[in-house]
């Protein structure tokens, strides 16, 4: 396709690139401010792009998982620029064109889309209006403010419902961060329950910091966190189930391959084997094929038809199959990947896990979902692109004369 082919032309970008290392800081920074202004101009288009795709679909909410799977972006960001994209074709029209003129970047303009969604299209289009001469060069930050300054004043009458709908919206997220560490958030909560949240988990975190604890003050409040999250009280907590995958020799410490966690993603050979060491780690022993890696059995001394065929889909699968989706098999579904009213079987070669959003996604029209024999599940969406997810092998598949490492 032209158009295509035309927004980004490789032989200027690459005569650009290699005249880039000539450049003094003046011009550095000159290149810099056009290459943005010219990627805020190309995300215009994607917006508009997102747009008619949504105007296509009627707006069914399975245009925000094409989304994340053509643009390679995790779901709620999907679903932001979908809404995103949608004001800014209908109810925001001067910020769209400021992204055209290359005066304000996309993720400002979600910045802008985000605060004026609870306003009518006339309050909205206002707002936009009133925005046009003071955002453009603003950092998100700034543009946030502005755009929140301006919603309020056009409708002040509506500032209650908005910090209603915000509260009504709180949920609870966890976010993987780097190598062993993750987040977790109540978003949007009510405030007064978060202040005083957080002035409990300081008075236990400050009644725990004596001479002896080396602890931080930081590090003393996360962990009362979450040892109350857990159920317990401030240096107690309970157990709850996560998976950890592990090679045997990893654990025997014959080698510093690294283990996984479900969800999660790599942890480092010594982290994983001081999880695994820990008082309240169960064991499971778990049968692989030492050519592929892949999941055989679970070593049960006594079979459970319904209850074991599930644990092992669990186990085997070990998060959402559906490609980009990570969310543990511990709270997903086990669903048949042609539908058992279909002429599907009720057996772990046709038994996937996915996510209660997915689950659902896999009846919307359009969507088809295939599991080969090796395990690779094959999502094909409505416009015909296909994304295929695997199950990761436990271990590093073995060449079968490779001797063990001991």
């Amino acid at each position: 396709m032209a158009l295509l082919e035309n927004l980004t032309d490789p032989e200027v970008l690459a005569s650009v690139n290699a005249a880039v290392d000539s450049l003094d800081d003046k011009d550095s920074v000159a290149v810099a401010q056009a290459a943005s202004a010219g990627i805020a101009r190309l995300e215009a288009i994607r917006f508009r792009a997102v747009a008619q795709l949504n105007r296509h679909r009627d707006g069914a909410r399975s245009v925000a998982q094409e989304v994340a799977f053509a643009l390679s972006v995790v779901d709620s960001h999907a679903g932001a620029v979908v809404a995103a994209a949608e004001a800014l074709t209908t109810r925001l029209p001067r910020t769209l064109g400021l992204m055209d003129q290359g005066k304000l970047g996309g993720f400002g303009a979600m910045k802008v889309a985000t605060a004026t969604s609870w306003l009518s299209d006339t309050d909205a289009r206002a707002v936009d209006a009133v925005l046009e001469d003071r955002i453009a060069g603003k950092n998100p930050d700034q543009i946030r403010k502005a755009a929140n300054h301006a919603a309020t004043t056009i409708d002040p009458d509506g500032a209650d419902r908005r910090a209603e709908g915000h509260r009504d919206g709180r949920r609870l997220t966890l976010r993987h961060g780097e190598t062993g560490v993750a987040s977790v958030e109540v978003e949007d909560a009510p405030v007064e329950k978060a202040a005083a949240a957080y002035q409990r988990i300081d008075r236990a975190a400050r009644a725990l910091k004596t001479g002896g604890e080396t602890r931080t003050l930081d590090q003393l409040r996360a962990d009362v966190a979450l040892d109350l999250l857990l159920g317990g009280q401030s240096g107690t907590s309970e157990r709850s189930e996560v998976f950890l995958y592990m090679d045997l020799f990893t654990y025997l410490g014959l080698n510093n391959d690294p283990a996984e966690m479900a969800g999660h993603g790599s942890v480092p050979a010594s982290l994983a084997r001081h999880i695994a060491t820990g008082p309240n780690t169960v064991l499971r022993r778990i049968i692989t094929d030492p050519l592929s890696g892949q999941v055989l059995d679970l070593g049960r001394g006594r079979y459970r038809p319904s209850a074991g065929l599930g644990e092992f889909v669990r186990v085997r699968d070990r998060e959402c199959r559906r490609p980009g989706c990570h969310r543990p098999a511990q709270a997903c579904d086990i669903d048949h990947s042609l539908p058992w009213q279909h002429g599907g079987h009720t057996n772990a070669d046709e038994l996937v896990d996915l996510c209660r959003r997915d689950h659902r996604l896999k009846d919307e029209p359009g969507w088809t979902y295939r599991l080969a024999s090796d395990g690779t599940l094959t999502v094909t969406t409505p416009t015909g692109q296909s994304y295929d997810s695997t199950p990761p092998p436990l271990h590093r598949p073995r060449p079968a004369d490779e001797p063990p490492p001991f």
